[in-house]
């Protein structure tokens, strides 16, 4: 768990944080929300959704910030749609969209048409003027069936970029080695993953882990949002990315805290470039 800190440079009791705000380009309110956690906040890295209705606009507000890109291949939301960016037909629903539900997509998506969408939203991500930090997955479609997996990691490879994974905990659940896969491959990811639960309180969450940290690198995924009519016609817990955006954006006690505890918070641009730099 401390073998990432300290090829970072730090000692190996160091406990780092990386606060990630997902789900960039969605819509203007959580542009809005992401950008202002990134540049007011204490957010220190985002993920863009390439294929979101928004994305573009994203990319117009663009200035350098530590942004990685969050695969797509699902669009969630019942009456909200986007779908590929190539043409991928075992990619769409009946609604012309990607799928809802993960099962649908494991059961229907072709491995190379997965592979060429995902490769396409790296490779537009970088056309539109992005220095790409790392990888992740949106609803994780990508983290724990091996042969989706295979598709990231291939593109992590490919690009020179981190990638976000679930703990080794959950290789038993996944029937894999995923860890040991990326390792032999030079691929850094962080230690813990968090993703706050949507009924709970996001500011709780964080100031238990806070309070708790153990040595390691360990993300805490936001999903920040301002409230607005469009939000809260969108996404069914709008509350609760909302209350991402108000936590991103006034944390002077949880930076308090951190420091209390020493914890050190960083983003995911260090762990790009020590990957690079070991290959």
């Amino acid at each position: 768990m401390t073998a990432l800190a300290e090829a970072l440079g730090f000692r190996s009791d160091a406990s780092l944080l990386i606060i990630t705000c997902d789900e960039l380009g969605v819509s203007w309110a959580h542009n809005a929300g992401v950008y202002g956690a990134l540049r007011e906040g204490m957010a220190t890295a985002a993920g863009l959704v390439v294929p979101g209705p928004w994305s573009r606009e994203a990319a117009s507000r663009y200035r350098g910030e530590d942004v990685g890109v969050h695969l797509t291949l699902n669009a969630e939301y019942d009456l909200y749609r986007w779908g590929p960016t190539t043409y991928c037909p075992s990619l769409l629903d009946g609604d012309g969209g990607f799928p809802r539900t993960l099962d649908d997509l494991w059961d229907h998506a072709d491995t190379e048409e997965v592979r060429r969408e995902c490769r396409a939203q790296i490779e537009r991500a970088i056309y539109w003027g992005f220095d790409i930090s790392h990888l992740s997955a949106h609803l994780g479609a990508l983290d724990l069936r091996p042969e989706f997996f295979d598709v990231a990691l291939d593109l992590a490879v490919e690009f020179r970029l981190p990638l976000r994974m679930p703990p080794a905990s959950a290789e038993r659940q996944a029937g894999f080695p995923f860890r040991s896969l990326a390792a032999d491959e030079g691929v850094f990811s962080p230690d813990q993953v968090v993703r706050v639960n949507r009924t709970a309180s996001a500011r709780r969450v964080l100031e238990r882990l806070l309070s708790e940290m153990q040595p390691g690198v360990t993300e805490v995924v936001l999903r920040p949002a301002v409230d607005s009519p469009e939000l809260r016609a969108i996404a069914p817990d709008w509350p609760a990315r909302v209350d991402d955006h108000d936590l991103a954006l006034d944390g002077a006690s949880l930076r308090t805290l951190a420091r209390r505890v020493g914890v050190t918070t960083i983003g995911y641009r260090a762990i790009r470039d020590l990957q690079r730099g070991r290959r």
